[in-house]
């Protein structure tokens, strides 16, 4: 049975890139994302996840304002899930290792209404329930002192390299993290797909681990702890790959594992 018959038996819906570019990432400002929060310490990791690498190339949208449970929990499966034309990997960097700068920064909220509390700033009167029953609440008491910290920040000048899948067209910059920072896009080369049969194989890629085959078995591989998926680097596994150039990823990664099945 041909490797593309097992696969069609496998997963009827999986995207067949035949090609990908890689493209470097060059930081034109500093960047930042709270990858770790610690204390008054708010920690970058040296990595551009490939959800907000999406998000950034405009692929998808999110809304400017959430209401309601939308405040709760985020949209990546059913934002992302359906995107079967088009997969960008998570950007590592090019020289193996990133430059961090520090900045403090002291905040006051301009809403209406605000409270400190653990580690996070309330706008809304969730204490308000609490009194109505004649209850005293233990928590959301206003403030009018600011919020202060730590920001560790990918620095400016920084090089990433990633693979973006399919023949969408890309921007020459996008802005990503929390402080939408500027960052250029270009394309180095495109690369064809090489099919690669079932076996053991080591991938240099970040891959995330949302978006890899439920059936691909991992051997080993270096975990980076950060929302709102775990990525893996130096992956050995046992299984189908497609190889692009120099880097080897499994076959069938998609975003969220394809969405809702």
């Amino acid at each position: 049975m041909s490797l593309l018959t097992t696969i069609e038996n496998t997963r009827a819906n999986l995207p067949l890139f035949k090609q990908a570019r890689l493209v470097e990432l060059w930081c034109a400002e500093p960047v930042f994302f709270a990858s770790r929060e610690l204390s008054d310490a708010y920690y970058t990791e040296g990595v551009l996840g490939n959800y907000a690498l999406a998000y950034a190339l405009g692929w998808v949208r999110s809304p400017y304002r959430l209401s309601g449970t939308a405040t709760w929990r985020p949209t990546y499966l059913e934002d992302l899930g359906g995107l079967s034309d088009c997969y960008v990997l998570p950007a590592w960097p090019k020289q193996g290792k990133v430059t961090f700068r520090w900045e403090r920064f002291n905040a006051l909220s301009d809403s209406y209404w605000y409270a400190m509390t653990n580690n996070r700033v309330a706008t809304s009167r969730e204490d308000l329930p609490v009194q109505r029953e004649g209850k005293k609440p233990n928590s959301f008491r206003p403030s009018n002192f600011p919020q202060s910290g730590r920001l560790r920040t990918i620095a400016r000048g920084n090089l990433f390299q990633t693979l973006v899948f399919g023949n969408r067209e890309l921007p020459d910059y996008i802005r990503v993290g929390k402080f939408m920072s500027k960052v250029r896009v270009e394309v180095i080369s495109e690369l064809k797909q090489v099919a690669l049969s079932e076996g053991m194989y080591q991938s240099s890629a970040y891959l995330n681990t949302a978006d890899l085959p439920a059936e691909l078995q991992m051997l080993s591989f270096d975990l980076i702890s950060i929302p709102p998926a775990p990525l893996v680097k130096n992956l050995r596994f046992q299984g189908a790959a497609w190889q692009f150039g120099e880097i080897i990823v499994p076959v069938g990664i998609c975003f969220c594992g394809g969405g809702i099945k």
